[in-house]
């Protein structure tokens, strides 16, 4: 099973056990110097463990001058960094993979507050991405001064012990950004001509193969399209690709995009799967020898076996599948499919947490980026306790999860029909359907622990006081709020939203969803989806606030795709039989068949409170502690779980 993934590679001299890469992702575990963390190394080590062949480090940074673009990152640009990133190397190497270093610089896209100076780039020309910061334009000794960092840095990483390095020439960043008549406009000898342009990466190429040596890997990261107007095509990148080869590159990693297409770079659930490969394809059309590596929202060690079959490309670099789960390559390996816990491309916590210069996260996986902590580990009890888990959200469930492997015996109960609770609903409307996966890989480690879920049963204090438990966690979700202030809100044509998500009301043909966040925009968009004629009415002056920015984008287009009406900066006075009444921005009345609050939720405390009072141990974990998204839910179920 797997053959093609799971077939070795050798790369430079350099055998791979199998063709699966995680790719650089920037967490912000390092130092603001650049130095190693242990944080930094225990994540990296656990997707060694894991079974990846090979681990490309995020973003290493050349230089402390213009040479950062985000805060956290790694740092090879003095020998001081060596001895804490040879430590890191030893462990990865400890468990069979080769290790790769991303040697960068961020160009025009380092922002000035991050940084600590003005930018470099080829050519004085802002990154729409953060317009306000003018670059400064490089000279030609700078350019030189730049390509010998370039070397230093690999010198540094083959003394701390990585295998090679990747440079960066994707996503706007210098080398790219030398590259591309979307940002190089000048016309001396590193401006102008292909050629030209090709020079800054070539004389890169050449100082680290001179001072790295012929056995350190040199790895390249390349945007294959732009998507920007005037950027580079997938033609001009293939008459690109022989030259960096002759130059002296060992593989090419396929990407797209600049910051101004930095939805396409990191893409969120509303991407199709794989969607680079064929990109990978024409570049590997091109490459005489070396391999080829492809990106893009593989998430499925099947679809990547099936990538290898078919040619396309030679390896495939799992980027945040490695985040939702280390272990990915050797469950898969073994056939444990069930067990892998698969990333759903929702960028809240990987992404969204980064770009606000925090750690990044995992909604699903919390134990990411807390491997070497001792608060985050199971330890197996020697005083098994009797746990009710109440509510079977992701958030009791993690709870339950658990405290069944600390040795506690756990019972799960729940009211609905299915598990999985708000998160599950959530996975209703398009796009969002591997949400679902989620509560399927929870309840399939439940079952492997032994541990019962009882569904379609009301828990009363009743019932507790029958199973008499040591410990409960109340995990009891939220109330839909309703609107009793607006008249009309009690008649028979007036759902709720969650009841719309769960089958249980169905919809005319004018619809008004009253509400216009995250919740409301996609309970539209699923309604709009199913051809009916829906009109968003909210009062703030924007849809999906609350959501992070490329999904929100991504909902936004969804929704227009669908022929959404959004009335902003408005209100419903009153419902009538056929009719609502707006006021506000729009001042008018439309017909309308069905009306669907979606306006929020309140945290469900009643029975915690109870029981509590009633003096039993009671711990609350979720949306019944404070309505938010998944991932604090699942934090707080896997450490109630683990400290019972």
């Amino acid at each position: 099973m797997l053959d093609h993934l799971f077939s070795p590679i050798t790369i430079n001299g350099k055998q791979l056990k199998n063709r699966c890469v995680v790719s650089a992702m920037v967490m912000n575990l390092c130092e603001p110097d650049g130095t190693c963390t242990e944080r930094f190394a225990a994540y990296h080590e656990a997707k060694a463990a894991g079974g990846f062949a090979m681990i490309i480090t995020e973003d290493f940074a050349i230089t402390d001058v213009a040479g950062k673009g985000h805060m956290y990152i790694g740092g090879l640009w003095k020998d001081e960094h060596i001895p804490g990133f040879k430590a890191y190397t030893d462990r990865l190497h400890k468990h069979g993979a080769l290790s790769i270093v991303q040697l960068h610089h961020p160009g025009r896209q380092a922002p000035s507050a991050i940084s600590g100076s003005q930018p470099w780039a080829p050519s004085a020309i802002p990154c729409p991405y953060s317009p306000d910061d003018m670059p400064h334009e490089m000279t030609i000794q700078e350019i030189h001064e730049v390509v010998a960092e370039f070397g230093q840095a690999a010198r540094r990483a083959k003394e701390a012990g990585f295998d090679g390095c990747e440079l960066h020439g994707a996503h706007g960043y210098l080398i790219n950004e030398f590259m591309s008549l979307y940002s190089n406009k000048r016309t001396d000898e590193y401006g102008g001509d292909m050629l030209n342009r090709l020079r800054f990466p070539i004389e890169v190429i050449k100082e680290v193969r001179r001072q790295a040596g012929d056995d350190f890997i040199i790895g390249f990261k390349i945007s294959s399209e732009e998507y920007v107007s005037g950027g580079l095509t997938i033609e001009d990148t293939k008459a690109m690709v022989p030259y960096l080869e002759d130059a002296g590159i060992d593989y090419i990693n396929v990407s797209v995009g600049v910051y101004r297409t930095g939805d396409l770079i990191i893409p969120s659930m509303y991407t199709k799967h794989a969607w680079i490969v064929d990109k990978a394809a024409e570049i590997k059309s091109v490459v005489k020898h070396i391999p080829v590596i492809t990106v893009g929202r593989i998430n499925d060690t099947r679809v990547a076996d099936a990538v290898i079959a078919s040619g396309k490309a030679d390896l495939v670099a799992f980027g945040r599948q490695s985040i939702a789960d280390p272990e990915t390559p050797n469950k898969a390996k073994a056939g444990r499919f069930a067990e892998i816990r698969t990333c759903v491309g929702c960028l809240h916590g990987c992404d969204a947490n980064v770009n606000n210069e925090c750690s990044g996260t995992c909604e699903l996986n919390p134990i990411i980026g807390h491997e070497s902590e001792e608060e985050y580990q199971t330890v197996l009890t020697d005083r098994p306790k009797k746990v009710l888990v109440i509510g079977a959200g992701p958030g009791g469930l993690e709870a339950a999860i658990g405290a069944a492997k600390c040795g506690h015996k756990v019972q799960v109960f729940d009211k609905e029909r299915w598990a999985g609770g708000k998160y599950r609903l959530a996975s209703v409307p398009p796009c969002k359907g591997e949400l679902a996966g989620f509560i399927s890989w929870q309840m399939n480690e439940l079952k492997k622990l032994n541990v019962p879920v009882t569904l379609e049963t009301e828990v009363t204090k009743e019932l507790v006081d029958a199973i008499k438990p040591d410990v409960v966690i109340a995990a009891t979700g939220t109330n839909p709020i309703v609107l009793k202030s607006v008249p009309g809100w009690d008649k028979p044509n007036v759902v709720m939203g969650t009841d719309v998500l769960s089958g249980k009301a169905n919809t005319g043909h004018n619809v008004v969803v009253i509400g216009g966040g995250h919740a409301g925009a996609e309970t539209a968009n699923h309604i709009a989806s199913n051809m009916k004629n829906v009109t968003i009415v909210e009062l703030q002056n924007g849809i999906a606030l609350d959501e992070v920015e490329v999904p929100r984008n991504d909902l936004l287009a969804d929704m227009e795709r669908n022929h959404i009406r959004i009335c902003t900066e408005t209100s419903v006075s009153e419902i009538k039989d056929h009719s609502v009444v707006l006021t506000g921005k729009y001042n008018e009345e439309i017909p309308v068949d069905t009306v669907v609050i979606s306006v929020g939720h309140r945290p469900n405390t009643a029975l915690a409170e109870e029981l509590r009072a009633a003096g039993y141990d009671v711990r609350t974990v979720g949306d019944c502690n404070q309505v938010g998204l998944v991932g604090p839910a699942v934090r707080e179920g896997y450490l109630a779980g683990r400290h019972i």
